[in-house]
């Protein structure tokens, strides 16, 4: 490498790290999303699966409140960091199939200023591991591609089986690389190999701890995830949805250059055949059949997760590989140049919205009822109430926010979902003791549960609690002594299920 290549690394080094420095002080200034604390609550008991989700996402959790104890920033930091895996597996993917260090530095800058991943690690979720895994996968072809060395199968059965006990959605790995292995002529032949088979022997061997989790509990991890895939009715009005916000997490200028990469691979002769069209196999899988999906039913924005890898590599060809009219190298250029910049603007803005509403003028946005701004405080009001009247356990109603009583109150406090027993399966239920006497009732108000008086013969309003986002109430909370119940008090789990 020469003095131009050596500086080169040395900036996108220093880029990247700079990325994950300021996403490691946005993750210690934001509350946890519902869904963190909850995952924050699997990690204190790990298992071979759960209702929602494999397992991988409470492993990262536990890793990093190991590192930085049980808060924000202990919580986010390992799925933080692994951008920089993330990172490495990018820039050696695109050297490998489109022979260009400047081509691999540019995927790699673009893959940490895209929102999806920005966010993404920043609010822990299955997608994290996920993409990093999905980046291996990426990698491990690559070098397939270019060695032929046949124990790159196992390699990539590896990166799948890591994908896949991260979020069910890599199952389209199998699809994606059989379609590549179709595509390409003179790949077909290892569809007469027992490599890719022992490969997929490897990656069932590692996601095997999920199956026999969901063996020995009805398959409902299973039953909850694919269910989604039921066609009940035809509508458009979720297809409208999807084009914004693949936009918004792309970041516009890395969508745009991404859009033109994809375009020039279908189109031109940029890298071989068999890189084409795995770049384009791994993208265009997964989107065509989640504009299949977006017919019936929505389609979250992080779903596209596993594709940002291969969606960084594009974009870098459409900025450095491709050669374009004036007009189009016109289009690539000022992209590339305002990626940067674009992105993270969108990533500083969507941090100040969450803590403080300042960008909506302090109203209500899609974040608020999501990100817990106000719990800290509002959890020690609830403790002062719980300490007040005496109860022995505080009682929620939906999962959400169980989890946050669970990680802002005091951690030997008794806090328990009433409903859903299935999502604690994995954790020690509480003792019988603890659940006799004077409960405190969280009543969110929301709809389906019902009122506490409805199990409970004895109910006493004790206080009314708002959890607030600067002038705005988020949410208003009814807390209630409850005794007596007219039934369990929890309800019961599935039968066959302890």
């Amino acid at each position: 490498m020469g003095l131009t290549g050596t500086r080169s690394a040395r900036a996108v080094v220093l880029t990247v790290l700079a990325l994950v420095a300021l996403r490691l002080v946005c993750a210690a200034l934001t509350p946890l999303t519902f869904d963190e604390a909850y995952y924050w609550t699997w990690s204190k008991h790990l298992a071979g699966g759960y209702y929602d989700h494999p397992p991988l996402v409470a492993i990262v959790i536990r890793l990093g409140t190991m590192i930085a104890g049980d808060t924000e920033f202990g919580v986010r930091l390992v799925s933080i960091l692994l951008a920089l895996p993330m990172s490495f597996a990018v820039y050696r993917a695109t050297v490998l199939l489109f022979d260009s260090a400047r081509a691999a530095a540019t995927a790699t800058v673009l893959l940490n200023v895209m929102l999806m991943v920005a966010a993404g690690t920043v609010i822990v979720t299955p997608d994290a591991p996920l993409m990093a895994a999905s980046s291996f996968v990426l990698l491990c072809l690559a070098e397939l591609l270019a060695t032929g060395r046949r124990a790159w199968w196992l390699a990539v059965g590896a990166a799948v089986g890591a994908a896949l006990v991260s979020k069910y959605t890599a199952l389209f790995f199998g699809p994606v690389i059989l379609i590549w292995l179709l595509a390409v002529p003179e790949l077909r032949r290892w569809l007469r190999s027992p490599w890719p088979y022992l490969g997929g022997l490897v990656a069932l061997a590692i996601f095997s701890p999920v199956v026999i989790w969901n063996a020995d509990h009805h398959w409902v991890s299973f039953a909850k995830q694919f269910g989604r895939a039921r066609v009940d009715q035809f509508t458009l009005r979720y297809i409208i949805e999807l084009i914004p916000t693949q936009i918004a997490f792309a970041t516009p200028p890395v969508f745009v250059l991404a859009a033109m990469g994809l375009f020039a691979l279908s189109k031109r002769d940029e890298g071989t055949r068999a890189a084409r069209a795995l770049i384009s196999a791994t993208v265009w899988t997964l989107t065509i059949y989640f504009v299949w999906h977006s017919l019936h039913a929505r389609v979250e924005a992080n779903w596209f997760g596993p594709i940002y890898p291969a969606l960084a590599v594009a974009a870098a060809v459409a900025a450095d590989v491709t050669r374009w009219k004036p007009r189009g190298r016109h289009i690539a250029d000022v992209c590339r140049r305002w990626a940067v910049p674009v992105g993270v603007a969108m990533l500083v803005a969507l941090v100040v919205q969450v803590n403080t509403g300042l960008l909506s003028g302090y109203r209500r946005d899609a974040s608020v009822r999501s990100v817990g701004v106000g719990w800290r405080g509002l959890a020690t009001e609830i403790e002062a109430v719980r300490a007040k009247t005496g109860a022995r356990c505080v009682l929620a109603q939906s999962y959400g926010v169980a989890s946050w009583l669970r990680f802002y109150l005091p951690k030997d406090t008794c806090v328990v979902q009433r409903f859903e027993r299935i999502r604690w399966i994995n954790g020690p239920q509480p003792a019988a003791d603890q659940l006799t006497g004077k409960l405190l009732y969280v009543d969110d108000g929301l709809e389906g549960w019902g009122r506490p008086a409805r199990y409970f013969n004895h109910v006493e309003k004790v206080a009314t609690l708002e959890r607030k986002r600067g002038p705005l109430t988020v949410e208003t909370f009814e807390i209630d002594v409850v005794a007596d119940p007219k039934g369990d008090v929890l309800e019961p789990l599935p039968a066959g299920l302890k």
